[in-house]
């Protein structure tokens, strides 16, 4: 009897009393490696932590099946295939019958994940990520981690609220790794893909598939992990293969509403390795930021004009989500174009509604009047006064114009406000300091800082 047909005695006797479900999930997947030494028998595992596995609980097994059957055999080694190597010897499952394979990969074997070359969004890029203060730690360390080479840290942990920018970086990532590693692999998957696909992979009992499949990528990137919260099984397998990307070194990208140890319904030994590596929160974005972004989706929108003042508005009043806010701009430009109409702020009001009204309700005139009159260094009693002198009148307008912007006020509700002024003297102030921006920087700049100071 020669060894392809010792292993296949060998692989039937393994199944018959290991069981079917432990059989299929450590066992199967090894394969027979040809050797030139005679006396020695070369099997081989995809990934270390099977090889591990098998070694520390059925090493001395293989060994005394073998030498049952070939007495000559002095001993089993249990070794670690290549990524590329063990897609080419475990492409289709091993039959029981199956001859030794070579241990190296054939020329022009395809790469592990041909098939998992995620179609990244192309709009997400680095070049397109606009970075200040509040994102600058994510927007370096998904940089670093998408340099060729080892990386300097791994996992690379991204927290935020929603629609912030954690998935515009973590695409940006896997696109700018393949384009320098053109035979590297990837994959990106929701955290709800993660648990549908392992949970369907025990089901059909082909856990190997799914293991090996995500173990050999070079780069794996798994989003809103909040999501497998509670569910044990799920954060058994998904704790081993963030342990295997770290005890081999490889690039992992996790993604999550909050820190790894904010989450709940997360295993504390969970938690504690994905805080091992870099941990990034992305702050919410600052008005500046917000207006910034809207300049950027603007440049992407040949031919269509939007006026500053409803770029400030949509800046100013929607600040829970980036995301939130770069739809609200499509909405506005589409219904635009749908109804042939210019965009301006009555338009703008009109079309998105409850969106400019959300943030607003968390400003009062109050607070407006006194960040006024602290900028400008006058009373606030002065700005419900009936004194009409310049230095007096141009804040109060400010403030009128900013009531207007950031409240849900009425018109005759902010005048009486300001010592029971009648609606069209709001109108006449918020039509004065529209005009002043465009023509006096000065005036301009005071508008925006208070804008930034009361939003933030």
């Amino acid at each position: 009897m020669d060894q392809a047909k010792a292993w296949t005695r060998v692989r039937g006797n393994l199944r018959l009393s290991a069981g079917q479900r432990l059989f299929d999930q450590w066992l199967k997947p090894i394969v027979q490696i040809e050797s030139d030494d005679a006396d020695t028998v070369r099997l081989g595992l995809p990934s270390p932590f099977m090889t591990n596995w098998v070694k520390s609980h059925y090493a001395d097994r293989l060994l005394m099946e073998f030498r049952a059957l070939l007495p000559e055999i002095r001993a089993v080694s249990i070794e670690t295939l290549s990524a590329r190597a063990a897609q080419a010897l475990v492409a289709d499952d091993p039959a029981e019958g199956a001859q030794p394979v070579a241990a190296a990969p054939l020329p022009g074997a395809p790469a592990t994940a041909a098939a998992e070359r995620p179609r990244f969004d192309t709009r997400f890029t680095f070049d397109r990520f606009v970075v200040d203060t509040s994102n600058r730690v994510a927007f370096n360390a998904a940089k670093e981690l998408a340099k060729p080479g080892k990386p300097r840290f791994s996992p690379l942990y991204l927290h935020s609220a929603t629609g912030q920018g954690k998935t515009h970086l973590m695409h940006a990532i896997g696109q700018a790794y393949l384009d320098a590693v053109p035979d590297a692999t990837a994959i990106y998957m929701p955290a709800e893909r993660f648990m549908f696909e392992f949970v369907r992979a025990v089901r059909e009992k082909d856990t190997f598939s799914f293991k090996s499949r995500l173990r050999g990528a070079d780069l794996l990137m798994i989003d809103d992990l909040q999501f497998i919260a509670g569910k044990e099984s799920t954060q058994e397998e998904f704790f081993h293969t963030v342990d295997e990307f770290m005890r081999e070194g490889k690039r992992l990208v996790i993604a999550a509403d909050r820190s790894p140890l904010a989450l709940e319904g997360i295993e504390a030994r969970l938690a504690s390795r994905l805080g091992a590596g870099l941990a990034a929160d992305i702050k919410p974005a600052e008005l500046g930021l917000r207006r910034t972004i809207l300049d950027r989706k603007l440049e992407d929108m040949a031919g269509v004009a939007v006026p500053s003042d409803v770029l400030d508005m949509l800046a100013a009043r929607i600040s829970s989500s980036v995301r939130e806010l770069e739809g609200a701009l499509n909405r506005l430009v589409a219904y635009a174009q749908l109804n042939s109409e210019p965009v301006n702020i009555a338009f703008a009001e009109n079309v998105l509604g409850e969106a400019l009204r959300g943030s607003q309700r968390r400003i009062t005139i109050d607070e407006i009047q006194k960040a006024v009159s602290a900028h400008f260094e006058v009373k606030q009693l002065d700005l419900i006064s009936q004194r009409r002198a310049v230095v007096i009148a141009r804040p109060r307008q400010i403030a009128m114009y900013l009531a207007k912007r950031l409240t849900t006020r009425s018109l005759p509700e902010i005048g009486r406000k300001f010592g029971n002024r009648d609606h069209s003297t709001v109108i006449h102030a918020v039509r004065r300091i529209e005009e002043l921006r465009g023509t006096d920087s000065e005036i301009d700049g005071a508008v925006r800082s208070l804008m930034r100071q009361l939003e933030a």
